[in-house]
């Protein structure tokens, strides 16, 4: 598989489970707007068969090798990025995991039964970017109890390993310049925006400025039969700048990314 193909698979997962990443891409479609894929995001688990570093190696048989780092203390995260070696129009990759060990021992507890139910040979082929829960729904009194101490491990606990978002290159825009244009627009259409720290979170004199939708809410039927609606994914916007004449900023910001990560809190 090459990388067009796994972006192509990654993108029907996606968009089964995130309505309005279609429903914008049609948008941007009708208006014949270029559509170029800046960056796509997963969420994975530290010390577990589907850590970062067992992960890794799957990119780089697509081509991608590791260019940055970044710690999140207060989302008890860590996170590298990831580009293609030979293709610069490639999506660059987001993979960040939750170290569990920093969280408390109850919801260490719930995550180890996660952990236990992987198989050890999970990350064998690359169908796991997409293969979801590897492990049995939680009970809805499990995933409040994550949820009170990290969102990030409720979201996985439901959705498990899949692409958490997709996000459009703004640079590449005909008819929406900027940023503050595709949220106006956005926000005409009936979207909702994560306005946390603002709209728009980074500025130009840090390279890059980002915004995102509120994540689409799915109906979930919990272990002990409960239903509720919750968080699953939603789609991102990035406006680079200049770094050196004619070369883009390809890094992140880790005060943009740790805003960014609240696009799929519950509200």
């Amino acid at each position: 598989m090459n990388h067009h193909r796994f972006f192509d698979r990654l993108w029907q997962d996606y968009a089964e489970i995130t309505p309005q990443a279609e429903a914008i891409q049609q948008l941007l479609i009708e208006r014949g707007e270029p559509l170029v894929n800046d960056h796509v995001a997963f969420r994975t688990l530290a010390d577990s068969p589907v850590a970062l570093e067992r992960l890794e190696p799957l990119l780089a048989k697509l081509g991608y090798s590791a260019y940055g780092q970044y710690r999140f203390q207060n989302k008890h995260l860590r996170a590298r990025t990831y580009r293609h070696e030979m293709d610069e129009t490639a999506p660059k990759i987001f993979l960040s995991e939750l170290l569990i060990d920093e969280l408390s021992e109850k919801v260490q507890a719930i995550l180890h039964t996660f952990i236990a139910q992987i198989p050890p040979d999970a990350a064998a082929d690359l169908e796991i970017f997409w293969r979801g829960r590897l492990w049995a729904m939680p009970t809805y009194e499990a995933y409040c109890a994550l949820r009170d101490e990290s969102e990030y491990a409720a979201w996985l606990s439901v959705l498990g390993l899949r692409a958490n978002h997709f996000t459009v290159s703004v640079n590449h825009l005909e008819t929406l310049p900027n940023l503050k244009a595709v949220n106006r627009t956005l926000k005409e259409l009936g979207f909702a925006l994560n306005d946390v720290g603002g709209e728009i979170k980074g500025s130009p004199s840090l390279l890059l400025e980002q915004s995102s939708t509120l994540a689409d809410r799915i109906a979930v039927t919990f272990a002990d039969g409960e239903t509720h609606r919750v968080p699953s994914c939603f789609y991102e916007f990035a406006l680079r700048y200049e770094e050196s004449p004619g070369k883009l900023f390809q890094g992140f910001i880790e005060g943009n990314a740790d805003l960014i990560f609240e696009s799929t809190h519950s509200r």
